[in-house]
This record gives C-alpha cells, sequence and structure tokens, in this order.
C-alpha cells in the first residue's frame, strides 16, 4: 500500500476574493446614496427647527413692537435677521451651517411675514431647495427650485 501524501491547502482562491470585491462594490454602490440621501434630510430637519425657533422670534418681537416690521439687521424689514445673525442655532457652530436663515417678505403693514432657510453656497445641500415658513403657520418646500411655490410644495415632509 502507498502512502499518498496530501498537501492541506487553505486559504481563498482570487476567483472567490474577486466575489466577495464584486459584492461589498455592489452593497456599497446601492448603500452610499441612499446615506447621502438620510444626511441631507438630516440636515434639512434641523433647517425647520431652526426656521421655528426664527418664527417663535418673529412673534416675539410682534409682541414687543406691535408688527413685524425692523425684525431684520438694523432695524430693516427684509434680510438677515437681528436674531440667528450668523447661522442657524439648532446644534452645530457657525463655521458649519448648512442653511441661511433671512427674512424673505414682511408686508407693507408689516402685520404677515416669510421667513426663508436657502442652502448656504459649498455646501452639500446645494440644489436640495429653499424651505419657508409664513406668519399663518404654513410651511414650504421649494423642492425643484424653481423659484416659485406650487401647491404641492406647501408641506416640509412631501
Amino acid at each position: 500500500m502507498s502512502k499518498t501524501s496530501q498537501n492541506a491547502v487553505s486559504g481563498f482562491t482570487l476567483i472567490e476574493l474577486m466575489i466577495v470585491v464584486a459584492i461589498v462594490g455592489i452593497i456599497t454602490a446601492i448603500a452610499y446614496p441612499s446615506y447621502q440621501g438620510m444626511i441631507k434630510s438630516s440636515h434639512r430637519s434641523t433647517a425647520q427647527a431652526d426656521l421655528m425657533a426664527f418664527a417663535a422670534a418673529m412673534e416675539r418681537h410682534k409682541a414687543a413692537n406691535f408688527t413685524y416690521e425692523g425684525a431684520a439687521q438694523g432695524g430693516g424689514d427684509t434680510g438677515k435677521p437681528a436674531i440667528f445673525q450668523s447661522h442657524s442655532p439648532a446644534s452645530e457652530p457657525a463655521v458649519n451651517k448648512r442653511y441661511d436663515l433671512t427674512i424673505d417678505v414682511v408686508s407693507a403693514n408689516g402685520v404677515s411675514y416669510r421667513l426663508k432657510a436657502s442652502p448656504a453656497s459649498g455646501t452639500e445641500q446645494v440644489g436640495d431647495g429653499n424651505l419657508f415658513v409664513f406668519s399663518d403657520g404654513r410651511k414650504a418646500w421649494d423642492k425643484d427650485g424653481s423659484g416659485s411655490l406650487s401647491s404641492a410644495e406647501y408641506c416640509w415632509n412631501c
């Protein structure tokens, strides 16, 4: 009886490794865009919270002055607000801001306003559209960035 030697080879073949790399690549290609979408959505939610805090500040301004006029920097009616001048206040320092908050419109008689959060230039939010809050409680998201709001855009979560 002859003794045959068996060489025990352990490890992976090149084909097996290439299959694993291909599977990881496919999973990454599917997961990464979803992850990026969730990050954008998270930053948009922060801007929405900031707009609501901004609207509350506008109401305090009206309670003290009986008008929404003069709530912008330097006592102006529109532009950067006197409160939250440098950035949205939710949770991050000004150097990390992703949205600019402005008083977009104040009516001629000072009884209504429209606040806007626009994506800060150079951030991943650019192209995500502007968010709005109106003094009557309406909320809008100009998803397509057209500059005008369609009836379907008067919703933050639609």
